[in-house]
This record gives structure tokens, sequence and C-alpha cells, in this order.
């Protein structure tokens, strides 16, 4: 028999607290919009079909990894597991893992509540026996988790190489806050390793340009939530490589002189100014150990494919 699914969105959606957001980046005087507003809906659509690209490395590689090592990866988690999927978007990847693993319930948590629902409704059909609960959260600032869940036994799984959006500073603090939530908890992490620039090129800035599609509609989603006027048709998508830091940057180029406006406010756009909308941090086995175990984590279990394009990490 079908279990019932639970669905949750936390109070931090206040349409209010939104806006504010993101009327703050929009003032800065290096304007920005968080990532996490790309995926709405359509956005999480478009993502679903960047990562059959096969310019696209990270989901097809990562997916060779727990292909390789799934027997190896389920004998050390071990199964029954409460499965909690942060960023969950269309589950497939925790879903491939259902018959290794055996996880007694699933929390899939994503920003997009919408396409969750849409996603989860599938595949609980397919799965009766597992428990299954949405969350449409921003754990980027605070990871909090019903009551109802057990406090035990706990796997999280941050696949995607997702931690990468985030500064060192913002993924500690939401490492610490998934080591802190219970005893003996489990951590499954995928990493995207620095590789050749033309490689990472090629992946966010795709020749059938779905990637600039998918970043232009952050603008859309802007105009939804606190009412301005950008038109998609005076941007473009631009990426910069910025090997200091090792990381992939995401931007929408202006290309003309403009004024956007929105209730209460505006800003003036100058022809090629920047508005950033996505960091991709990428890193190497060791320094993820390195900010793993400064949010707590000590015992370690790593897998990669044979080029070292990616990595999965099992930490406890």
């Amino acid at each position: 028999m079908q279990q019932p699914i639970l669905f949750n969105v936390h109070e931090s959606f206040a349409p209010e607290d939104l806006k504010v957001e993101i009327i703050k980046g929009l003032e800065s005087r290096n304007a920005f919009i968080s990532p996490k507003f790309l995926y709405d809906k359509l956005g999480s659509h478009l993502f679903t079909a960047i990562t059959q690209l096969p310019e696209y490395y990270p989901t097809k590689t990562e997916r060779e990894i727990f292909q390789l090592y799934q027997n190896e990866i389920a004998e050390i988690i071990g199964e029954n597991k409460c499965l909690i999927d942060l960023g969950a978007g269309n589950c497939e990847k925790s879903e491939f893992l259902f018959e290794s693993l055996k996880p007694s319930s699933y929390v899939a948590i994503d920003f997009s509540i919408d396409y969750l629902k849409e996603v989860l409704l599938k595949l609980s059909s397919n799965y009766p026996d597992i428990n299954m609960m949405g969350l449409g959260m921003d754990f980027s600032n605070h990871l909090l988790l019903p009551d109802s869940l057990p406090k035990t036994n706990r796997l999280f799984f941050y696949p995607g190489s997702s931690i990468g959006n985030f500064t060192l500073d913002e993924a500690r603090n939401l490492l610490i806050q998934i080591k802190s939530s219970s005893q003996n908890v489990g951590l499954l992490l995928g990493i995207d390793l620095f590789k050749d620039e033309s490689i990472l090129s090629n992946a966010y800035d795709d020749p059938l340009k779905l990637t600039s599609a998918f970043n232009l509609n952050i603008l859309r989603v802007v105009n939804g939530l606190i009412k301005s006027n950008f038109d998609v048709r005076d941007f473009r998508h631009r990426i910069k490589i910025n090997h200091e830091i090792k990381r992939v940057e995401l931007y929408l180029e202006v290309m003309r002189d403009l004024k956007v406006t929105w209730p209460g406010g505006e800003r003036i756009f100058q022809n090629g100014e920047l508005i950033h909308t996505e960091n991709s941090h990428k890193y190497t086995v060791d320094s993820i150990h390195e900010l793993l175990r400064s949010a707590g984590f000590t015992k370690f279990n790593n897998w990669t494919d044979p080029e070292n394009y990616f990595a999965v990490i099992y930490a406890q």
C-alpha cells in the first residue's frame, strides 16, 4: 500500500523575506542574485535537461562512480537509513540508491516545492514501502528538519557537487549543521575536481545554450517575486573561470545601458555590467577532507572516476 507523502514549506519562504533579499542584491555595488532563485519549476526542468548534455560531465561521471562502487558504498553505509536528499531536484540520484541502500524513509529537500511535488508523486508510486516527505526549504541559511524525523540513522545525501555553490564559510556552516543534527550521522557527498579550462567552459557554456536559458530564467523569477521589469533580451549568459579560487563563476552581462525598476526602487545598469548568479567551486580530495574536518567529520571513504574528474565522499 502506497504511503502518503507529507509536504512542508519552511517559513523562510515568506515572500517578503525573499523580496528583501533580492532587492539587497540588486542594490549592491556589484549586483548579484542568489543561485537558489535559479530553481523555480522551469529552472529545475532546464537544469535536468542540462544534466543530459554530453558536455555536462558532473552528472554522468558521478553516476558512473555510483554504478561502479554501489555495492561497496552500500556495504560501508548499511541499510535502513533515513535518507535526506539535499537539493533533491528530480530525485533520480537518490532513486538509484534505493535498491542498494534500502532506505526506511526518504526526505527530499529542495527550494522548488512545486517541482518536488510533481516528482515525488511519481516516485512514491514506484516505491510504496518507503515513507516519503518533501520539504520546501532554503537550507543555505538554516537546515531545520521536522521533529517527526528519526533522530538516529540519518544519511544525508548531497550529490552533484552542489556544495560548490557555497563559499567555504557557507559550506562549513552547512556541514556543521549536518554533523550536529544527530549522533552517528553520515554524509554521502559528491564533489567536482578542478580540471582543464576547456572542459569547464564547455560544461558551463554549452553549444545548445541550455545553460544560458537556465541562467537567464532567473530574471523571470525575480520579475515574479519583486514585480521588476527585467527583459531577458537585454542580457546574455557569461562565465568566468577563476583559477586562483578554483571556481567557475556565472554572470548575466548587460548588453546595453538600461534602467530596471521595481515598486519603490530602481537600478541603472551600464553596458557590459555583470550580475553575479552562481559560483561553482572545485576541490581536491585533500581540500574537501580539510573542510569536512573543520565541521567535525573524522572518517572518510573516497571513490573517484578513472580520469579524476569527480569524487564521491562518505564522511562520518
